[in-house]
């Protein structure tokens, strides 16, 4: 194999399916040789890879979750084997429903091949749906509300690419399944009900862990693009809280080792845009 041409190859190590007990080996992204060029990070701390003249372009994102080839029970690495016994039977007899919902979102895909953008969307939908069934102590919901936002990365990825095919709209719904789960998961974390630090990294990107600061972040930056608008009051209420969290938690404008200027940065500036709507909200409402 000439690796220097490739840009994944499958581990040596399989992997087997607690499901099913398909024996399978996960596909890896390989390292150095100028396949990853860094980009910009966007608003929502994804980081964007610019297409290299020797490998075109790479999305690292869409090789990390583990797929069951066979049964299509998908999670983050650190949890694929994980899975406790009522989550195994509750997810055993689903395998045919999960391959039909996902025919009705993205098809062809094939797990055992080298993996596309549309493997990728579909591995992330797969983990959302397989977290329902885990353990509070796996962190599920913060883990479907990653899943959910990355797939929305994909979906966008996939529109760029077939403009004509839907995938826009599937970002959207995608969107506004990652406001409902990082505002259930926050809501989880502050009741003691699942906590954020169960999770190995929070993300939301794969290059950098922003942890709980980043979740709150996002989880803010969801509630004003995607947050529901049609009772001016209670959207009110929300950003008033969105804002005040944003200040409390990044203290706005004083950078450190701990909360990066990248993060502040944007902070900042949803900060501010949250702080416009509220004078527009208040200005009506009176």
């Amino acid at each position: 194999m000439d690796t220097d041409k490739k840009i994944t190859f499958f581990s040596k190590n399989s992997i087997y399916c607690p499901l099913c007990d398909t024996k399978f080996f996960k596909e890896e992204l390989f390292s150095g040789g100028g396949r990853l060029v860094a980009g910009k990070l966007t608003e929502e701390l994804r980081r964007l890879y610019e297409p290299s003249k020797k490998f075109g372009e790479v999305f690292p994102l869409i090789y990390y979750v583990v797929v069951c080839p066979n049964c299509y029970y998908a999670a983050f690495p650190e949890d694929f084997t994980q899975l406790d016994e009522h989550g195994i039977k509750a997810l055993q007899p689903k395998g045919i429903a999960r391959r039909q919902a996902l025919s009705l979102l993205v098809q062809p895909v094939n797990f055992s091949q080298p993996r596309t953008l549309k493997e990728g969307l579909a591995s992330y939908f797969l983990a959302l749906e397989s977290y329902e069934h885990f353990s509070k102590k796996n962190a599920p919901t913060i883990k479907r509300g990653i899943a959910a936002l990355r797939a929305s990365w994909l979906a966008q990825d996939l529109h760029r690419k077939y403009p004509n095919e839907n995938y826009d709209y599937l970002s959207r719904l995608f969107y506004r399944k990652a406001h409902f789960f990082y505002s259930e998961a926050m809501a989880l974390e502050q009741s003691g009900k699942e906590t954020l630090s169960e999770a190995r990294n929070l993300g939301p990107d794969l290059d950098k862990n922003y942890g709980y600061d980043g979740v709150l972040y996002i989880m803010g930056l969801l509630e004003f693009h995607y947050g529901p608008r049609k009772n001016p009051l209670k959207r009110l209420e929300r950003l008033s809280n969105i804002k005040r969290a944003i200040s409390k938690s990044h203290g706005i404008g004083k950078a450190s080792k701990s909360k990066p200027s990248a993060i502040l940065d944007k902070a900042k500036d949803l900060y501010d845009e949250v702080g416009k709507e509220i004078a527009e909200l208040e200005s009506a409402v009176r």
